[in-house]
């Protein structure tokens, strides 16, 4: 099992990294030229700058059993092979509130649940 994350811009990569070292699971980050990145922890791929580069990148690398950070529907539809959001009446004009420090805490609790839930299931 690997982590795999959409890090152009990504709000937790600290906090995976943590979680990840934890329980001693590899992560790879992904993000193109304009946005370098560097990790003590992470292995750190660089794809060329082009549209959607680092998005199909990602998905060519993730297999069964992997978990992929991404804010991107069209990247989580396109891994989990099948239509990620339905449509809706509701229309996101403003787009998403920024992330708060409580976001960031629940996130990385339940990232290390579903983590131990992997484990278990593969080392059992």
């Amino acid at each position: 099992m690997k982590i795999f994350v959409d890090a152009d811009a990504c709000p937790v990569v600290k906090e995976t990294e943590e979680v990840a070292a934890k329980y001693s699971v590899p992560v790879v980050l992904l993000c193109d030229t304009n946005h370098i990145l560097q990790s003590a922890y992470s292995e750190v791929k660089i794809i060329g700058a082009g549209a959607d580069a680092v998005d199909f990148a990602l998905v060519n690398c993730c297999r069964s059993g992997d978990l992929v950070v991404t804010q991107d529907y069209g990247v989580a539809a396109m891994a989990l092979g099948k239509k990620a959001r339905r449509a809706s009446s509701k229309s996101h004009w403003k787009g998403p509130r920024k992330r708060s420090v409580e976001d960031n805490i629940q996130y990385q609790a339940k990232r290390e649940g579903l983590l131990k839930k992997i484990m278990e299931e593969t080392d059992g």
